[in-house]
């Protein structure tokens, strides 16, 4: 079997048809569906392949591209997702758009823009991503020299961990660095990679924004994109265009693919002369997030012995089940001596304030708070601070821009 092959798989469970997709990092079977969405399937659990119709042999045509002198140099660096493919149903293959010709035969206005060099990084699931790959990605950005920005494509559904991640990594910035996903794969017609891609683009052309930021469309129609911070940023919806949505703050700024940029939040670093540098994460680290529920058993907590630290996702105002349940409090003063507890909230907007009643004033005793920080960057920061053997007590201070000391109603 080839990529670009028509297969039918069958395991114990099911029977899925689908194009199969190259897949060098993780080693499982991945299938385009008719959908135009991926699976993933482990080959241990496949009884049976068939082959339904073979790939058409594509013929490659060598192009040149011709560089525009005029024209600022934009890296773009692949990690993986929807957005850095494309199927031809018409041949049955798959094309990975990687290099700039090819990338330009998918997205053409991008070559009137900017002149685009590229770079595959990997060729990975999103939520198989980890601080090795954060790690990468950060020695890409330190090395790039002469260039106007880099934009990373990036799968959707742990996109705000990486730009969280590198929010922290990345010091002396001197240019943008921006996130760029799809919810839609780049072969259908409604998808939204093309207008998310070309954004990006003009954004980092036509402003002096440099920071690391999100790029992903403002509303279900095509009319302009948000550039969402890196480090009050999450993924609200699974399928919508307009996925992504600022949290506790506001888009920087507001683009559309003729380069016209409204800016909504001028908080952001300029572009200056550019001496970036790297922290690095600690690969190894062991880091827990454990979300309280009714009913919650204290061997849920015990089961994070031997981590490095851990976050609680606390109800409403940073809350754990302790009152009824002695056995958790005394679960997670037992963690304590071990690493560090931060609470967070599962209210997405808001703030943890444990001042407020009896469980937060108790839990206060072996938990920091996280403040305003979604989980997804508190998990980050924590990691950021182990890594770099930081008191953790900064974990409750205000470092890139991840904490707000107050919450405006326009946030809500």
């Amino acid at each position: 079997m080839k990529t670009g092959d028509h297969i039918e798989i069958k395991t114990s469970t099911r029977l899925v048809k689908g194009i199969l997709m190259p897949d060098s990092i993780s080693g499982k079977l991945v299938l385009k569906l008719s959908s135009g969405y991926n699976i993933g399937i482990d080959q241990k659990n496949i009884k049976s392949k068939k082959i339904l119709k073979k790939a058409t042999k594509l013929v490659k045509k060598s192009t040149k591209i011709k560089q525009n002198k005029k024209l600022p140099k934009i890296l773009i660096l692949h990690t993986g997702g929807t957005i850095a493919s494309k199927v031809s149903y018409e041949t049955g293959g798959v094309i990975a758009k990687f290099k700039p010709e090819e990338l330009l035969e998918l997205i053409p206005e991008l070559g009137n823009i900017a002149n685009i060099e590229t770079k595959l990084i990997s060729n990975i699931f999103s939520e198989d991503m980890g601080f090795k790959d954060y790690n990468i990605l950060a020695k890409e950005i330190k090395k790039a020299k002469d260039y106007e920005g880099i934009i990373i494509t990036h799968g959707t559904d742990t996109l705000h961990y990486t730009s969280a991640a590198l929010s922290f990594m990345l010091e002396n910035l001197g240019f943008p660095v921006i996130l760029v996903g799809s919810q839609r794969s780049s072969d259908r017609g409604s998808s939204d990679a093309a207008i998310n891609m070309i954004c990006a683009t003009q954004f980092i052309i036509n402003s002096d924004f440099a920071e690391v930021g999100i790029c992903m469309h403002s509303s279900m129609d095509d009319g302009e994109c948000a550039i969402l911070p890196g480090l009050k940023s999450r993924k609200f919806h699974s399928s919508r265009r307009d996925a992504f949505q600022a949290v506790n703050g506001k888009p920087y700024a507001l683009v559309n693919t003729k380069g016209k940029i409204k800016i909504v939040d001028n908080r952001f670093r300029k572009k200056q002369d550019s001496n970036t540098e790297a922290n690095l994460f600690n690969e190894k680290l062991k880091i827990g997030i454990l979300r309280a529920h009714p009913n919650l058993n204290s061997k849920e907590i015990s089961c994070f012995n031997g981590f490095d630290g851990m976050i609680l996702e606390g109800t409403g105002l940073g809350h754990f089940p302790i009152n009824e349940n002695p056995q958790i409090l005394k679960e997670l003063k037992k963690l304590n001596k071990e690493m560090p507890l931060i609470m967070t909230s599962q209210t997405i907007f808001g703030r943890v304030n444990m001042d407020v009643y009896s469980t937060g004033r108790e839990l206060q005793k072996i938990v920091l708070s996280g403040g305003d920080m979604l989980t997804e960057v508190a998990f980050i920061k924590l990691a950021y601070l182990l890594s770099k053997k930081q008191d953790i007590a900064l974990i409750s201070e205000n470092l890139k821009g991840e904490i707000n000391n107050r919450i405006s109603d326009e946030f809500l």
